[in-house]
């Protein structure tokens, strides 16, 4: 690894446990359809906070209003930058956010299927560079030493994730596995203080999502960079998660740490309804009535 590749990936510098975003009362609808209602939450830094909730819960409408691709009607997401500005996230566009270090991965992959690894990595990391085309195109002087510099952060992530055997594939030609990690590296070379990660787990087998799930860890764990997480394998969630918020219907229901959640009832009902047999996690009713 580089010397500054910890800080280079993570340019937050905010305390451990300082509100890093918050929602506040946020509503989107489209057309007579509302996706989310009243939603509000807070996410500190260097947490992982997952968005659980049955299909069509509101959890993906979430992570495109923070991410500036949907605009809620109603309701303020405030992003807190390492000096501690506000950024009003709802009047801002995708790439203006994506500098502030919001970097988001996508439930349906998003990569550039003829491309190689590499290539769609360096994607990502275009939204930093400062060189205007002309010099990058003559690769001398600044525009040349900035590309290296860049080029060894990718480097980097590719050890980071283990993808060095397929560093100069074409993506469409690997596994969907392997092209969620490479989807998740790309997002990291945005060098972003805050992850979105849209079921970056679905699809995979039991060994891939081990594999994810330590990534993720050692991603939040080792380099600081706060996560939020929509994953429907409850194992995975209840593991390695600080925090989980519950959506149902576009509302919020229920908010806690993973063992709250387990016993939350209001959860229990929105997943199964009145039949807690099938319920994925173990609810112990007489907790319910401390």
């Amino acid at each position: 690894m580089l010397r500054g590749f910890t800080s280079e990936l993570n340019s937050s510098h905010l305390e451990a446990g300082q509100t890093q975003l918050e929602v506040e009362q946020v509503q989107l609808h489209f057309g007579g359809v509302s996706a989310l209602l009243d939603v509000s939450l807070s996410v500190r830094q260097s947490e992982i906070l997952a968005i659980i909730g049955p299909n069509g819960a509101g959890k993906t409408s979430l992570l495109n209003c923070i991410s500036g691709l949907y605009h809620p009607q109603k309701g303020r997401i405030v992003f807190y930058s390492d000096n501690g500005k506000e950024h009003e996230l709802t009047s801002m566009r995708p790439h203006q956010i994506a500098q502030l270090g919001i970097a988001r991965s996508f439930q349906n992959i998003e990569l550039f299927r003829h491309m190689t690894v590499l290539d769609n990595l360096l994607s990502g990391a275009h939204v930093h560079m400062k060189s205007n085309l002309f010099a990058s195109m003559l690769y001398w002087g600044p525009a040349q030493r900035e590309q290296i510099r860049f080029r060894r952060f990718v480097e980097d992530i590719i050890d980071l994730l283990e993808i060095e055997a397929i560093r100069h594939q074409t993506v469409g030609s690997l596994s969907y596995g392997l092209q969620k990690r490479v989807e998740m590296g790309r997002a990291l070379a945005m060098r972003p203080s805050f992850l979105l990660l849209d079921e970056p787990m679905a699809g995979m087998n039991s060994e891939e999502k081990e594999d994810m799930a330590r990534f993720v860890l050692d991603i939040n764990e080792e380099h600081g960079v706060t996560i939020v997480l929509i994953e429907h394998d409850m194992g995975v969630v209840m593991d390695i998660s600080d925090r989980i918020v519950v959506l149902n219907f576009g509302q919020k229901i229920g908010e806690g740490t993973p063992d709250e959640i387990r016993r939350n009832p209001h959860v229990i009902e929105a997943y199964l309804g009145e039949d807690h047999s099938a319920f994925p996690f173990k609810f112990d009713a007489e907790a319910q009535d401390e």
